[in-house]
């Protein structure tokens, strides 16, 4: 038992950890939230057409199944997750920077692959970051997260009240100086304790890929996440298309975040297995995604955002909670990687094919995202047996 005297020692640090944390995540998902709704209006401001924003946009998912799980497993190997958080975010505001300065599609391509590559580790690194600081000083994951997806809504609504007041070739600014107020943020986080593996079935990372149970978890992520390609790509340029202004569309991305936030507060409470979670994730992509095909009034429409928490929030609360089950606490960086990186294989394709589906047919290319929702949900539904009666032991290796 500690000592009196190193009891609020220990308190103070804990905290320290969780605020710092919770300062960082707020920085890297405000980045994200002017990121997603209003790249894609920047790029079409400077004369890109559609079938290349399709292109450009699905750099970041390329990352995911290519460069991303290389450097999970690397940081991981090395102890180095924190030093790799902070040189991902500074390398990504240096390439939004230069990012700016370029308008033809080519060079555009190259540098945002670029800085993709050196972007798309933030987030699984900082979730293993998170997860080990959870299991080191013990406390809760969800209030520290929540940080995260309300800066992400600040982020959008800040975005849209400037794309109505200044001009949308000059939004590439906004990302960059949220990219640098990241980078400041990552100095702040505090080192954690080495998790050292415990056997040399721990070392073999690909331990993991022969697990039929982890890859129904993630190819079902995949497909319900995937399905929000459409969304982040094109919703802001059809709905100003639609007479809707920034300030507008920014609400309507924060209702679905508002709504996701909910969804991470009310979480412990849920007595649904997590493999039920994801299936109702997936099974309300179905109507959310057919009733957004059918181009709603404003009205329904902000009733039909709500639903991003069950199709976002719940698949996510439902996808962490198996792959804390399946998943050991020393590779949780490396199943992190190979989790991103399903998402990333499919949300390339699914980019690509969606921008040259909405050139074509527009609003119909939320009724393909609606049919992915659904193959998620029957996926992660027919694997529910197996996830339940066979959870993963720490002493495995994976």
């Amino acid at each position: 038992m500690a000592p009196e005297s190193q009891i609020p020692i220990a308190a103070l640090v804990k905290r320290r950890f969780a605020v710092r944390l919770a300062l960082f995540y707020s920085a890297v998902f405000a980045v994200s939230g002017a990121h997603l709704p209003f790249f894609s209006v920047w790029l079409k401001a400077i004369g890109i057409d559609a079938a290349w924003i399709g292109i450009i946009m699905a750099l970041p998912a390329m990352t995911r199944f290519t460069t991303l799980p290389y450097a999970t497993a690397f940081a991981e190997k090395r102890h180095a997750i924190r030093a790799g958080m902070t040189v991902s975010v500074f390398a990504t505001a240096a390439g939004f920077a230069v990012l700016g300065l370029q308008q033809q599609p080519l060079a555009l391509f190259l540098i945002y692959g670029l800085t993709s590559v050196l972007w798309t580790p933030t987030i699984p690194l900082t979730d293993a970051y998170a997860l080990r600081g959870v299991a080191r000083y013990g406390f809760d994951y969800g209030p520290v997260r929540l940080w995260g997806s309300a800066a992400f809504a600040a982020g959008a609504l800040a975005c849209g009240f400037l794309v109505d007041t200044i001009a949308a070739r000059d939004l590439i600014w906004v990302i960059v100086a949220l990219a640098v107020v990241a980078a400041l943020a990552s100095l702040a986080l505090q080192p954690l304790d080495d998790v050292r593996r415990k056997s040399a079935e721990a070392r073999k990372g690909t331990a993991l890929l022969r697990d039929p149970a982890f890859w129904a978890i993630i190819v079902s992520a995949a497909l319900i996440q995937d399905s929000h390609v459409a969304y982040y790509t094109f919703s802001a340029i059809n709905w100003r298309a639609h007479g809707l202004g920034g300030l507008t569309i920014a609400g309507l991305w924060t209702l679905g975040v508002i709504a996701e936030i909910l969804v991470f507060a009310l979480s412990p409470r849920f007595s649904l297995h997590a493999s039920s979670l994801m299936a109702i994730g997936g099974a309300s992509g179905v109507v959310r995604w057919i009733a957004t095909a059918n181009e709603p009034p404003l009205a329904l429409l902000a009733i039909v955002q709500l639903g991003h928490g069950l199709t976002f929030g719940m698949t996510i609360v439902g996808t962490m909670n198996l792959l804390v089950q399946r998943v050991p606490s020393h590779q949780i960086a490396r199943g992190q990687g190979y989790y991103a990186a399903c998402i990333g294989l499919l949300g390339a394709t699914t980019s690509i094919v969606s921008g040259a589906i909405y050139a074509r047919i527009g609003e119909g290319v939320y009724d393909v995202m609606a049919a992915m929702a659904g193959l998620g949900a029957l996926v992660i539904w027919s694997a529910r047996h197996r996830l339940k009666a066979h959870p993963q032991s720490e002493a495995s290796g994976g």
